[in-house]
């Protein structure tokens, strides 16, 4: 099943995509939002609330908002493909492969949904591109265990965590490259955990204008989502509708000789088997 958060009119809602189109579920089963229905025993009870609903609207009329719109964290996965890895010391920059998974966090306000814009700030001409599976989270947890982690799991997403390099590289602490308003886009819609296996290799391209830029699968991970989860679940509480982005793999703008950036004008698109597709357009701060 998709379910995903949109605008119709100027009121936010949500809802699940039937027929190229989407049935409004919030004032169906009384929950505000997507991911208070996570967080509902009704999530468990999706298909039987979904069967035999017809769109409400086609989707080409509807405003996608982020899939979360409000995420209490966005955990974020560093260096989480080796072929991204053994690019960034092509690159000159020394790093250690970690033993324990390096994350950082993103603020909701970061986030930016299918088809709307990336903003590029006027203080960067540097804002790359990071296509990423993210994975949503359906139970609340803490010190998960690897085991258990995929019971933990809602739905699946497109992640793009678009950085400002050189804001990235002021510190050892890459955050502050990371949560520029809206750099990260996020959609379009979440695919529920029981459509895709827990571990299948998912195919993850990332396009600019066209041409393909990144090319991986998810069977390439340094990290597992089960190794993510168990490891964020350690620090905080995991909640649903926390989302965590996994990593990037390979051929990322920074690397390439010369560096080659996202600029206003251009479009990318974050393309992952099973899951959907991600579109944004590249404006300039305005």
């Amino acid at each position: 099943m998709k379910l995903m958060s949109y605008s119709l009119a100027g009121r936010e809602t949500w809802g699940a995509v039937v027929d190229g189109g989407v049935a409004e579920l919030a004032g169906r089963t009384g929950h505000a939002t997507l991911a208070d229905f996570i967080a509902s025993a009704d999530f468990a009870r999706r298909d039987a609330l979904v069967a035999g609903l017809a769109a409400d609207v086609p989707l080409s009329d509807v405003r996608y908002l982020p899939v979360i719109t409000k995420p209490e964290k966005i955990v974020c996965a560093v260096r989480n493909y080796m072929d991204h890895h053994q690019e960034v010391l092509a690159a000159g920059m020394h790093r250690e492969l970690s033993e324990q998974p390096p994350i950082f966090l993103r603020v909701w306000r970061s986030q930016t949904p299918h088809e709307g814009p990336i903003v590029r700030p006027r203080v960067s001409e540097s804002l790359d591109w990071e296509g990423e599976l993210a994975v949503i989270i359906g139970k609340e947890g803490r010190d998960i265990q690897e085991a258990d982690a995929w019971d933990h799991v809602a739905g699946y997403s497109c992640y793009n965590d678009a950085s400002v390099r050189e804001w990235q590289f002021h510190a050892k602490q890459i955050a502050s490259g990371k949560n520029f308003e809206a750099t990260g886009g996020f959609g379009p819609w979440m695919v529920t955990a029981d459509e895709i296996a827990p571990g299948r290799e998912l195919k993850l391209e990332t396009r600019l204008n066209g041409e393909v830029v990144q090319s991986s699968h998810t069977g390439h991970m340094i990290f597992s989502v089960p190794r993510l989860i168990a490891y964020a679940s350690t620090i905080f509480t995991l909640v649903p509708g926390d989302v965590i982005a996994t990593g990037t793999p390979a051929g990322v703008g920074w690397s390439k000789k010369p560096p080659r950036f996202m600029k206003p004008g251009d479009v990318v698109e974050v393309e992952i088997e099973a899951v959907g597709l991600l579109r944004n357009p590249v404006v300039a701060q305005d």
